[in-house]
């Protein structure tokens, strides 16, 4: 009996556990290719075609060929970033209300560039949003437009880094903007965490989320 029929046996799965085990043993038996810390990063091709082994492996198909994954919301996974969460990158992606939101609440704290702009998503989202100068940067010039965040260069001459700051109109528009998507934010965890407990096939009784698992706007 070949290991995919003991796995089909067994009906029991947890892809990403098995990929956290085959992660380690492939980290000790190249330990030249395993970064010294986490990145949010593009992984190094030999990690990327680990993952994409593991995942022909375990499903049968290569990611992009996948008939439930096969389509661009995924393509992270395509390319071997095992890290990626599409349904985090969802709610963040171009157009969306939340993405906009974001970026207000974070000018709100301070003046930022771009690029700090994205470092930071990247690193509230754990590496599970992807930064994206192709939405990050034309959402910039559009709240220019609109009057709700003003940049200036930080080198006029120059000009390479542009830094952000927020209008006192875009301080407003925030108010109104979290207003309409604070309580729909907490309509879809709610969901999202219901979602999770039928996939699990268990009947839990909701739970009141911890102080640590609260989102703030």
């Amino acid at each position: 009996m070949n290991k995919s029929d003991k796995r089909h046996r067994k009906h029991q799965y947890n892809f990403w556990q098995e990929w956290h085990d085959s992660h380690e043993r492939w980290g000790d038996e190249h330990p030249h290719e395993v970064p010294a810390a986490p990145s949010h990063r593009r992984p190094a091709p030999p990690m990327a075609n680990a993952w994409r082994q593991f995942f022909h492996d375990f499903t049968g198909a290569w990611p992009e060929q996948h008939w439930a994954f096969g389509g661009r919301r995924f393509r992270p996974w395509h390319q071997g970033m095992d890290n990626f969460n599409p349904f985090v990158a969802s709610l963040l992606s171009k157009g969306g209300g939340l993405l906009p939101l974001l970026v207000l609440v974070l000018l709100a704290q301070q003046p930022r560039y771009g690029n700090e702009l994205m470092e930071l998503i990247t690193e509230r989202t754990g590496g599970q949003w992807l930064a994206n100068p192709g939405a990050i940067y034309p959402l910039m010039n559009m709240l220019e437009e609109r009057e709700l965040v003003e940049g200036k260069w930080a080198d006029p001459r120059k000009r390479t880094k542009r830094i952000y700051h927020l209008t006192p109109s875009g301080e407003q528009e925030m108010g109104r903007l979290k207003s309409i998507v604070r309580p729909k934010l907490a309509e879809a965890a709610e969901v999202l965490q219901q979602l999770t407990r039928d996939l699990n096939g268990k009947e839990e009784q909701p739970q009141p989320p911890d102080s640590d698992d609260v989102i703030y706007l």
